[in-house]
This record gives structure tokens, sequence and C-alpha cells, in this order.
């Protein structure tokens, strides 16, 4: 099983699949068009306007399809571009480009959408005490990518997975029995296994709240689609004895009223599953 946490390895197997998936058992349009030592000079145009994330990545595939190609850099990632730049140029045999020009371009623009429209929400909070996590809402075998994207965008990476931290839901609460029953089941079962995991809560309102605050072990409390004006009461009720995270249906509309109410996060799955990729080409030159 690969560790997400493992950067080197998930990307080996994430490119190993992902030109297998293109390729099967050849690029046989490439195979027929292009000699085996032919060489080419490619740039990636911007086409778009926003921040520039996989760049970092593009370097790592290309090396794997062509271990003596070489690279240009003019945009880094984190970079603001516009339509018209050219991030990069790249040399290399002509035939590793058009085998990897997809899964370049692919990834590249999906994780400019996601870092452009994290850059739109960290900078809705300037000036607030607050940091803007992403969520679990990432397409599968692709979350690395896109929290990779988040962190270039400038918000902040929450739990990788299921396995990294408790979070207790509505779901958990009902399924148990309660949120006692929920609770003090995490805390016995975290001490049978010895394993020392942060401990988030969500709360659907101040019924829930009371309970959980009757609880040491726990580290957060995620209120859960609570009015700007009920998160405010609740943060003023916890008064700095747990960490206060905001979550759901919050937008960039409404970000800088919940940020000003004092909860120390705010949680946001638009980071990523609602990010338009940005426009980009890559574009041999003859």
């Amino acid at each position: 099983m690969i560790k997400f946490n493992n950067k080197e390895a998930y990307l080996d197997f994430f490119i190993e699949y992902a030109l297998m998936e293109d390729t099967g058992d050849g690029d046989h349009t490439s195979l027929a068009c292009v000699g085996p030592d032919e060489i080419s000079t490619a740039v990636l145009l911007v086409k778009d306007e926003g921040i520039l994330a996989g760049v970092e990545l593009m370097e790592i595939i290309l090396k794997k399809v062509d271990p003596d190609a070489k690279v240009q850099i003019f945009k880094s990632d984190g970079s603001y571009v516009t339509h018209g730049d050219i991030a990069f140029q790249i040399q290399c045999k002509s035939r590793a480009l058009l085998l990897a020009e997809r899964l370049i371009l692919n990834t590249m623009q999906r994780m400019s959408g996601v870092a452009t429209l994290s850059k739109q929400y960290a900078d809705a909070v300037q000036g607030y005490d607050v940091k803007i996590l992403d969520t679990r809402k990432t397409m599968p075998l692709n979350r690395f990518l896109q929290k990779w994207a988040v962190e270039i965008g400038g918000c902040m990476n929450y739990r990788f997975g299921l396995f990294d931290r408790i979070m207790i839901k509505d779901n958990h609460v009902d399924a148990a029995g309660g949120m006692e029953a929920a609770i003090e089941r995490v805390i016995t079962y975290l001490d049978q296994v010895n394993k020392d995991l942060p401990i988030t809560v969500e709360v659907r309102d101040f019924e829930e709240l009371n309970k959980v605050m009757q609880y040491d072990r726990v580290d957060r409390v995620m209120l859960d689609n609570f009015s700007i004006a009920d998160t405010k009461e609740a943060v003023d009720h916890i008064q700095g004895k747990k960490e206060v995270e905001a979550s759901g249906g919050i937008t960039l509309d409404t970000l800088a009223r919940v940020a000003a109410t004092g909860v120390d996060f705010i949680s946001v799955g638009a980071l990523t599953h609602s990010a338009k990729s940005l426009d980009l080409s890559l574009k041999v030159r003859k």
C-alpha cells in the first residue's frame, strides 16, 4: 500500500499508472510519426489568469520519460500568471514529450485551478488570525496533487485521510447512539491501540457543543453550518479552551465575516471540489 505522506513513493506510483492508463500497448501515433532519436523543443503557454502550480511535478514527469530532458523555468510554482505568459521551455526526445504532454497538462491545469482558488480564499482573510483548511473532498488517487496545490495557493492542508486524525462527525454520533458514546469509544480505542491522534468533534447545535466541552481529550470543535451569530456565541462560550473550526457552505462572500467571529480554522471543501482548471497549452516550436 502506498503511504501518501511519502511524496517520492506516491509520485512514482501516480506517474507510472497515469502513463500506463494513457499508453496501453503504445503511443502508436507518435511511434508512426516521429523517429526514436528526434528532439523537440516545447513551451508551456498560459491562456488564462491565476496561480501556477505543478511545475515541480512537470519536471519529475519529464525526467521519468526522458532522463536527459532539459528544462528552463520562467514561472515557478506559486507565480501569478496571465494570458500570453510562457511558464517554461523544455527540450527532450520528441516521443517522450508527446507521451507526457497530456499528463503534464491535465495535472498542471487542475493544480493551477486549485491553487488559484486557494489564493483567493487566503487573500480574503488577510488580517485575521485564522487558517483556511482543505478537506477530503478530492478526486480519488489525486488527493496528494490537489492538497499540494492548496499549499501552493497559500491555504493549509487538514488531515490527509482517515488515518491521521480522529474526526467524529454527525454520522459517527448517530451510528454510535449519541455524542457521549462516540467520544468515549474513541478515547477508549486510542488508549487500547496506543495511538496519540488529535480529536475533532463536529457539533450541530449548542446542546452537542455543551456535551463536547466536558471532554478534555477533545482538541477541536467543528461548528457545522452555524450562523454567523451562533458562531460568535460559540467562540465566546468555548473561551479558548479548545480550537474552533467553522465548516459548512462557507463561500468567498461569507468568509471574512466568519473569520471575524474569532474561529481558529475555516474548512472549505470548495478549494478542491469546485476549482476551475486554468487554461494551459504545451506547444512544440517548429
